[in-house]
């Protein structure tokens, strides 16, 4: 059956179902991704894979396909079942399996499904994406690869792998003392409330939650949090209940936004910041990676507290790959995911949620006082233009900025003392994505509409 090309992405595979991705034309993409296992791990025995899936209602049948594929081709399969994709990160990495597929599309709409998909190198995780082998991937895939022939594999169920990833999170924060916070969960009918729950059934909180029947359909809305409107109800519903902050995963739980107790949406930028402190009081000279969006903030914190920032292109594979190669503690990005060496350097939200219910144990004051502390710069948000001439606007704002320090790490980036700004591609839809940050608020927003301007007006 035909494969699209388009359907491989910078960090993941991700199509609509059926049209562009399906039970039928993922066996030649399991055998693609268990060629390209066996040639990481330079593997001459059978493989031991972990498989996960998201609460959609395609990834079932998917999820069977591949399974039957992997066993086919003399793997040992180890069944997950229903889990987060930091859930299943953790398991790939602390249980040594050698590699791992889950199936999910993310923060996608109900109609898309996909595949992420690892590599446990032994001293962290190797996700597949561009820089990482995503187009041997599609080269497979689509000319089609024959496997040896050998003995069929197995397959075994892991349960209580939940259980055991909020037990190493407890563990690695030393079994804090938690005081008991009042918290708002809205995950959207998606795979963060199964995360969030366990937590709180063994950390005591007061938990509101909203949307957390797993439903693939997403019947109140998309599992988002990127998208304002989203957010809308969780916001209402902290100031209503006069919580201490709101939680807001998307749709396979890699991503967490969080709401201060007035309802705002903490930059991750500051939840970074918040973190780094934490994790290098523990581990001094260690090295923290962010990707280019946005690092004023992140630079001068890491530096105050005696760390090494690392700045790497945008999307979870490049990260991790970075954290990989420097063998760095933790890494955050803009979009809301936060990485930890203890993790195989992959996301773990579980981590994320009691650090901050530790922090605002010991420092006894509101979300948005700790968060304003550590504000060093602000920042536009992204903003979005659909364009077709990418590398014309790219050229004439490096003409217009050629005084400034530049770097084409991904897209282009101009820094002055006291502000930057980047403009790129987006690595998932026909986008251009413009973000600038600076000192003050004022001079923040005069870059901005200038920027902004600028591209408006060069843009066809």
């Amino acid at each position: 059956m035909d494969i699209p090309e388009h359907i491989f992405k910078s960090y993941d595979i991700r199509g609509l179902y059926p049209q562009e991705i399906n039970e039928e034309n993922v066996v030649s993409i399991t055998k693609a991704i268990y060629k390209l296992f066996q040639q990481k791990l330079d593997a001459s025995k059978p493989l031991t894979v972990a498989i996960g899936q998201d609460m959609r209602t395609s990834s079932p049948a998917i999820a069977q396909a591949v399974i039957k594929t992997l066993v086919e081709a003399g793997a040992n399969v180890i069944d997950l079942g229903l889990v987060s994709t930091p859930t299943f990160y953790f398991a790939v990495s602390k249980y040594s399996y050698d590699a791992g597929i889950v199936i999910t599309a993310s923060h996608n709409p109900k109609e898309y499904n996909g595949l992420k998909f690892v590599v446990n190198s032994g001293h962290g995780l190797i996700k597949i994406g561009k820089p990482t082998g995503m187009e041997d991937v599609k080269k497979m895939a689509v000319e089609g690869v024959t496997l040896e022939t050998v003995n069929p594999g197995t397959v075994t169920k892991k349960e209580n792998v939940v259980d055991d990833e909020v037990d190493n999170a407890i563990k690695i924060l030393e079994n804090p003392e938690i005081k008991k916070f009042k918290i708002v969960a809205d995950t959207a009918n998606a795979m963060g409330a199964v995360y969030i729950d366990k937590l709180f059934e063994k950390v005591p909180a007061e938990l509101v939650r909203m949307n957390f029947t797993l439903d693939g359909t997403f019947p109140v809305h998309q599992a988002d949090p990127m998208q304002p409107e989203n957010l809308v109800d969780l916001q209402k519903k902290v100031l209503e209940e006069k919580a201490d902050f709101g939680l807001a995963p998307d749709g396979d739980g890699d991503r967490l936004f969080i709401i201060d107790e007035k309802g705002n949406v903490v930059s991750p930028s500051l939840i970074i910041g918040i973190l780094s402190k934490e994790l290098l009081s523990k581990n001094p000279g260690a090295k923290v990676v962010v990707d280019l969006k946005y690092q004023l903030t992140a630079r001068k914190i890491v530096e105050e507290y005696g760390g090494e920032l690392l700045v790497s292109k945008t999307g979870h594979a490049f990260i991790t790959d970075l954290m990989t190669r420097e063998n760095a503690l933790f890494a955050g990005e803009a979009s809301a995911h936060y990485y930890y060496r203890f993790t195989g350097n992959a996301e773990s939200q579980v981590i994320t949620i009691m650090s901050v219910l530790k922090i605002m144990t010991e420092e006894g004051k509101p979300l948005s006082a700790i968060a304003e502390e550590f504000r060093r710069s602000y920042e536009s948000g992204e903003i979005n233009f659909e364009v077709n001439n990418s590398l014309e606007i790219m050229e004439k704002l490096h003409q217009k900025y050629s005084d400034g320090t530049f770097s084409d790490l991904d897209g282009v980036s101009f820094e002055y003392p006291d502000w930057r700004v980047n403009l790129r591609n987006s690595n998932t839809e026909p986008l251009l994505r413009l973000n600038v940050e600076a000192q003050t608020r004022e001079l923040m927003e005069q870059k901005r509409d200038e920027i902004k301007a600028f591209v408006e007006s060069v843009k066809s």
